[in-house]
């Protein structure tokens, strides 16, 4: 394996760079970056701190920094030093510039304006905590999605990662022999998707969620066969609904989250948030799974 410092340098939260880093590191699987970020750099003083840092662990800077002379700075070090200095936006917003005839306005952190868009994701994260687990059932009504999942299948994460687009999503739990609340049988607006796994991955999630817990295994919870039964109950109850059913065995959270959006744009277009739209195409093969939070 091989390691090199890789240097994310953005005059706001660094979220932008940050997974277009990860995007790109990750389709090398022999290097390992020792990630330094540096974000929120905004004055000289703190580019110096950057800089700096360059200096003492040379390696490749991404950044995205609108203020030329901070630019202009960071640039010429790196040429100093003889390591490469990529401006990440740059293409894109050229680009844009180019296609819509007009210019950048070249202020820093404008994703993250306070805008009606931002207090609706707000919103949406304050309905998924308050619709966790069941909670709150009275509530329902005013989802845009619900999930329904059998233990430990991403139900809580999934949610989170749907606020964070302003989807208000709401997640309920299937246990064996017990009901589910009679106000889903009532809904007409929210999208109700059922979440299903492999039997031989959940038990090994569960196994390893009762070991975090301190608590011994010989439990129905993580019996194979059990949980073979209450996965097929699960997938029984799904298909009488008429529900669709993402298997989350292979996804990441945000596959599993791509997925929902992409059924909730074709059957429900009316509930995507505004300015969001999703191309229906057919799913691609699951990726990587994540460990379930």
């Amino acid at each position: 394996m091989r390691s090199f410092h890789l240097h994310l340098v953005s005059d706001a939260t660094g979220e932008t760079i940050n997974s277009v880093a990860r995007a790109c590191t990750s389709q090398f699987e022999q290097a390992e970056p020792v990630e330094h970020f540096w974000n929120l750099v905004r004055t000289e003083r703190q580019l110096d701190m950057v800089v700096d840092g360059i200096r003492e662990n040379p390696g490749m800077v991404m950044f995205t920094l609108v203020n030329d002379k901070l630019r202009r700075r960071l640039q010429e070090t790196c040429r100093e030093l003889g390591i490469p200095c990529i401006p990440v936006l740059d293409p894109l917003i050229n680009a844009l510039a180019a296609y819509l005839g007009l210019e950048s306005q070249s202020k820093p952190g404008r994703q993250h304006a306070l805008t009606a868009q931002y207090f609706d994701r707000i919103d949406a994260m304050d309905f998924a905590l308050n619709h966790d687990d069941g909670q709150s059932a009275w509530g329902l009504h005013d989802a845009d999605v619900i999930l329904v999942g059998v233990s430990r299948t991403s139900k809580t994460p999934t949610c989170v990662y749907l606020a964070n687009r302003g989807i208000k999503a709401a997640n309920i739990p299937y246990v064996p022999g017990c009901p589910l609340p009679p106000e889903l049988d009532l809904l007409s607006r929210p999208l109700i998707v059922g979440l299903t796994k492999d039997a031989e991955r959940l038990v090994a999630i569960r196994r390893n969620r009762l070991r975090l817990l301190n608590q011994g295994d010989d439990t129905s919870y993580v019996d194979p066969e059990k949980v073979r039964e209450e996965l097929m109950e699960a997938r029984r109850l799904y298909t009488r609904k008429g529900w669709p059913v993402i298997d989350v065995t292979r996804r990441s959270i945000e596959e599993t989250a791509a997925e929902v959006m992409m059924i909730l744009s074709r059957r429900r277009p009316q509930l995507m948030p505004h300015g969001v739209a999703v191309a229906a195409v057919p799913s691609a093969p699951a990726g990587k799974s994540e460990e379930e939070a």
